[in-house]
Order: C-alpha cells, then structure tokens, then sequence
C-alpha cells in the first residue's frame, strides 16, 4: 500500500528545487541545515546539486557539497553535475565541483568525456592536474 504524498512536503520541495535553479545558496543552505536532504532528488533524479550546477550557480554548488551532498550523483539519465557544468561551459561550477571531490571519470558520458567532445582541453588539463 502506497502512501499519497503530503501536498505541503511536494510544495516544499518544489520550492527547494527552485531554490537550487535560481541559486540561492544562503536560503538553501538553511533548508539543508533544518533537515531538507543534501541528496534531495527530483522526478527526473536531478539532485540540488545538479539543478544548481546547470544552472550556473557555483555558490549554491559549494553550500550543498558543504552540506553532504554528493557531488557526483548521476541524474535517471546517468548525467553528473561536472558533466552538466561542462556541457554548459560553467568554469566557476566545474572549479566548485572538483573542490568538492567530484570524479570527471563519473557518469556517461562523464564530465571528460563531455570536455573531449566538445574539443575543452584546457578542462582535460584540469581534469588530470588534480
């Protein structure tokens, strides 16, 4: 028997995924600190970390890996946040997300896989500097 979902907890997680794609690190930060998981996923198993890393927002990136977040947590699409950052050309994200011990090795494609394709050698250099 499966439980319906409390309206109040889908609309506050809602709100938290908006949080992480607007970048909103300090109120996100909060919200992790008051018991919200670091590793919240949505339908599509796009993590805060994911949401913020697309979408350009290393300080939001930092506060939740400062948190516990995992900073290589694939999406249902086997997509990292490094290789979402790449793929956007986000530098300040990818800096953030190595920082937090993100593997450029992870996903499919990973993060290095993602910088090759698109000819980013400068981030293959980072990617083996580290």
């Amino acid at each position: 028997m499966s439980e319906t979902p409390d309206p109040e907890v889908i609309e506050l997680a809602s709100k938290v995924f908006d949080l992480a794609r607007a970048g909103d690190a300090d109120a996100l930060a909060a919200y992790v600190d008051a018991g919200v998981p670091a590793n919240l996923t949505n339908d599509k198993g796009d993590s805060l970390v994911m949401l913020a890393a697309y979408h350009g927002h290393s300080a939001a990136v930092s506060a939740l890996l400062a948190r516990g977040a995992d900073a290589d947590r694939a999406n249902d699409r086997g997509q990292t946040p490094l290789a979402g950052a790449v793929f956007k050309g986000e530098g300040a994200v990818i800096r953030a997300l190595l920082a937090g011990g993100a593997n450029p090795e992870a996903g499919t494609p990973s993060a290095a896989d993602t910088a090759r394709m698109f000819g980013r050698t400068e981030l293959l250099e980072l990617f083996e500097s580290r």
